[in-house]
């Protein structure tokens, strides 16, 4: 929905990206946002200033651009590994009127600026991608540097702040506001860290090995769900357009082109990471089969060309962050029946009380039981 923000006499509407929710009551900031930007404003901006000189601020992780939008007029580096919450910015900025001349989009898999005076991290649920992003702010950023994270209170455990310590340095906490926390480090620690956080572990029943960067699904080993699904593929023919929806770290894609070597396979997520990791399995396990991949993050397939595809396969998630949600399996279902040919075929695995097969009917008309156990559906449907 638009939240409207007023904070610091400034009120901006902010909305959750993608725009086209079902639920239109969750909101697009939340109380570590507003935290962060009021210790900002009061901490970091000297009282006698009008108009406080610009500093250069590197921010991880704002999801919807909530703290890129209320600190547009200094020089923002936005680190993320989603695309969508890039497009979220870009979003946001445009429906408040705000330039994005001085702001700098970074993938988490990009090197850092240098000359950095603050940084604002919003803590990731993923353990993964926090240590990363901890590792490459030690390794790359000046001593000197002013960090702050936020995050809601609940989420701020003992063990997060060990966490911090042992990667940055001494650390300290705020009091909780609203049920937020801010969490203060100095980067002091001098220990060396690992610089790779990578995974790698053998796909069971094949040769293959599946590497991981640090953000992917199931980096550690293979999900429930994709060995069910990769027991309930279908036959693919020669010379086919399969696209890998959510790919992850490209299993799916990876089994189809082992049985079938001259398919075409799109490997497509929103992670960075994801398709970075899915790169990296078809180099190492299916070299010969590059020239017939494509890798690409988008926002579902919203940049593919209507009916050129003749199979997609897909395990659509159920939550955006913290927020559980069935809008974006609804955007990939819409997606896919745009982008399938005639008598192209959408094939998805998931969990039995979602209740896919009835927004299926809905959008293709049809749809098909293949297999199901006590915890997953295999469904397809063909666009008509």
């Amino acid at each position: 929905m638009i939240s409207p923000f007023i904070i610091n006499d400034k009120n901006l509407f902010l909305d959750r990206f993608p725009t086209g929710q079902v639920n239109r009551s969750l909101q697009a900031w939340d109380a570590a946002d507003e935290y962060l930007i009021n210790y900002l404003q009061q901490e970091h901006t000297p009282s006698d200033e009008q108009e406080p000189e610009p500093k250069k601020i590197l921010i991880f992780n704002d999801s919807f651009g909530t703290l890129s939008c209320n600190l547009s007029q200094h020089q923002l580096y936005c680190v993320n590994d989603s695309y969508l919450s890039h497009q979220g910015i870009e979003h946001n900025l445009e429906q408040n009127s705000l330039s994005d001349e001085h702001i700098t989009l970074l993938s988490s898999l990009d090197d850092l600026p240098s000359d950095i005076n603050i940084v604002l991290y919003k803590i990731p649920k993923g353990k993964g991608l926090l240590c990363q992003q901890l590792t490459k702010i030690k390794q790359q950023l000046n001593k000197d540097v002013v960090f702050i994270a936020a995050d809601r209170a609940k989420e701020i455990h003992s063990s997060t702040l060990k966490l911090f310590e042992n990667y940055l340095g001494t650390t300290t906490t705020s009091l909780a506001v609203k049920k937020a926390r801010l969490v203060f480090c100095q980067l002091d620690n001098d220990k060396a860290l690992s610089a790779s956080f990578l995974t790698s572990w053998p796909l069971e029943n094949t040769d293959f090995t599946l590497h991981n960067h640090a953000n992917v699904y199931a980096r550690e080993k293979l999900d429930i769900g994709a060995r069910y699904f990769m027991q309930n593929l279908p036959n693919v023919a020669k010379d086919s357009q399969v696209i890998d929806l959510g790919c992850g770290n490209g299993v799916i894609g990876l089994q189809v082109l082992s049985k079938q070597p001259e398919a075409h396979v799109h490997f497509i997520d929103e992670s960075y990471m994801a398709i970075a990791s899915a790169e990296l399995n078809i180099t190492e396990n299916l070299p010969t089969a590059l020239e017939q991949c494509q890798f690409q993050v988008n926002d579902c397939l919203t940049s593919v060309e209507g009916g050129s595809v003749d199979l997609i396969l897909c395990n659509p998630p159920f939550h955006q962050q913290t927020a559980t949600t069935d809008h974006i399996a609804w955007q990939m279902f819409k997606d896919s029946h745009r982008v399938l040919k005639k008598g192209g075929e959408l094939r998805i695995i998931g969990n039995r009380q979602l209740g896919y097969h009835i927004k299926l009917q809905r959008i293709f008309g049809n749809e098909k039981l293949i297999a199901s156990n006590d915890k997953f559906v295999t469904i397809s449907a063909i666009k008509r």
